[in-house]
């Protein structure tokens, strides 16, 4: 057992709830199929803009498509998320499953496009027209060729997620463990991807 660390001892590469936070094990294909099975397996996810003497401004968003690490979504050219971006083209997309504690965090660049882009009417779907609306003057009918429905990429720059290795049993058990015994918690892996990392998916998957 090893010796207990002293107050001064104790910091960001000595305290193990720290030190060992990332998975730094698992083979990185690994790691991205995971990440993408569960952003798969969640349809909205939090799109965060930076908005001028305010600051971050989040909304939800429904994905029309994943594309490797990257993400497409339609929206309304009159939003002011446009305007937002207009300034600042940083954003973060933020996803959460309450139902077994799986999240992901990802850092990006917003690169935007009007209605001539062609990857509108592929990504279309059913019920999208719902958000938009026919304002029945035969252009603004909330379908593809409605020039209001732009399309943002968010391509990845830096992602975080947390995948869950225990069931919600599994889960309040490990916690109430380790709050009596003092030990910390093993309910999940914590990884990290950087942009070589994201480039390099990027380029298998396309």
């Amino acid at each position: 057992m090893p010796e207990p660390l002293t107050k001064e001892e104790v910091d960001s590469k000595t305290d193990p709830t720290v030190a060992t936070q990332w998975d730094e094990s698992t083979p990185k294909d690994e790691q991205f199929q995971e990440l993408y099975k569960i952003a798969d397996g969640m349809k909205t996810c939090l799109l965060t803009t930076t908005r001028p003497n305010v600051g971050p401004v989040a909304r939800s968003m429904a994905i029309a498509k994943r594309v490797g690490p990257d993400f497409l979504y339609l929206a309304n050219i009159h939003s002011q998320k446009f305007e937002d971006l207009k300034e600042n083209k940083t954003v973060q997309i933020t996803f959460q499953d309450s139902s077994t504690q799986n999240w992901i965090s990802i850092t990006g660049e917003a690169v935007t496009t009007d209605n001539a882009d062609p990857r509108i009417k592929q990504i279309y779907s059913k019920g999208v027209n719902a958000w938009f609306g026919d304002l029945g003057d035969g252009i603004h009918t909330g379908m593809p060729e409605d020039p209001r429905m732009a399309l943002i990429e968010v391509k990845a720059r830096y992602i975080a997620y947390w995948k869950s290795t225990v069931t919600s049993v599994g889960f309040l058990k490990e916690v109430t463990q380790a709050s009596l015994t003092g030990k910390v918690a093993d309910t999940g892996v914590n990884r990290q991807l950087f942009e070589k990392d994201i480039q390099g998916a990027r380029d298998s998957s396309s």
